[in-house]
Formats: C-alpha cells, sequence, structure tokens
C-alpha cells in the first residue's frame, strides 16, 4: 500500500480556536493535514493552524498513523513540502518502517501537473471540500473540526456502496434479427 500525504489551507471563521495565516496561500485559517490509501480513503485527518508548515507538522499527523497501519505502509507519497530534516530525524528516532517519497513537479513546467500517484490525496481533498459544512472551517475546536471531515468521508464512502437508482444504465435491447440474441 501506497498512501499519500498532503495538506490544505481553508479559510476561518471568526468563532475562534487555533487559527494562523498561510503565506503561501494568503489566508487566514486552519490547515487540514491529511494522509489517505491507494483509492483515497482518510487514515489520518489532522487539523491544526494555518501557519504550520508541513514538514514541521509531519510528525504529529505520521505519530497518528496505528501501528496497524505502519506495519503495512512501505512508503508514503508526498511533495517537496515534506522534505525536512527534523522530519527525517523523527522518522530514525521512531524507527518506523517506512520512508517518505517525495514526488518532484517535472523540471520547467508550468502551471498544474499531474504528478505521479499525489493526484489521490489531491481527490480526497477535492471531495471533502464539496460538503458545504467544510467549504471553510466553522469549528471552534481542531478535533470538532477533524469529526466533520471524517463524517463527510463515511457519508461519501456509504454512497459509493449504494447504487443510485436513477443513474442506472438503461436495459440491453437488441433486434430480433441478429441471431438468437433477444432483449
Amino acid at each position: 500500500m501506497y498512501p499519500s500525504v498532503d495538506s490544505q489551507t481553508v479559510k476561518g471563521c471568526e468563532v475562534g480556536g487555533a487559527r494562523g495565516y498561510d503565506g503561501g496561500k494568503k489566508t487566514n485559517g486552519r490547515k487540514r493535514n491529511i494522509i489517505v490509501d491507494t483509492m483515497g480513503l482518510p487514515l489520518v485527518v489532522m487539523v491544526s493552524a494555518a501557519s504550520a508548515d508541513d514538514g514541521t507538522a509531519a510528525p504529529d499527523v505520521l505519530g497518528r498513523l496505528t501501528p496497524e497501519h505502519a506495519t503495512r505502509l512501505q512508503k508514503i507519497r508526498a511533495d517537496q513540502k515534506y522534505r525536512d530534516h527534523s522530519l527525517d530525524d523523527w522518522m530514525k528516532l521512531q524507527g518506523v518502517g517506512y520512508t517518505l517519497e517525495i514526488v518532484e513537479r517535472p523540471g520547467g513546467a508550468k502551471g498544474f501537473v499531474v504528478q505521479h500517484d499525489r493526484w489521490v490525496v489531491e481527490r480526497t481533498l477535492a471531495w471533502i471540500g464539496r460538503y458545504r459544512r467544510n467549504s471553510r472551517d466553522y469549528e471552534f475546536y481542531e478535533e470538532s473540526s477533524e469529526a466533520m471531515i471524517k463524517t463527510s468521508s463515511i457519508h461519501r464512502m456509504l454512497r459509493m456502496l449504494k447504487q443510485d437508482a436513477s443513474k442506472q444504465a438503461p436495459p440491453f435491447k437488441c433486434r430480433e434479427n441478429h441471431g438468437n440474441l433477444t432483449g
């Protein structure tokens, strides 16, 4: 299993709790750190102030992996923000059995570029943002924000399991004169 890790900065409302300013996105609010598996299902969700750097917050995010997850992992794909010497030191100190594979943009690329197997985490963050309650951060506590993200993810997973009757393919029909196939 090769999961991916990434973060997303979202605007916060005036309610309080931990807030910060993300200079890269020029946004006041919170940062959602998430680890997803290869299907885009969340393994870990952590919400922090937007001012937290990805590489600095990574030990807290990776530390939330359960022992069951950590024993099955070989590598976790991440973007260049996770290239951090203190993170490497933390991983050696903890003796984790996985490595971080830094997926870089191709040289000379401009604009959006699909990065190998990292698009899964980007898609999951987009799915989470489609829920109105997650369009910005309305919660006072970080734990409440994490719970809302998990609830939205559970709802999405349940919708994926249940077939929508209105979106079924029309029945197959065939004319009688094409052999013994009938519809």
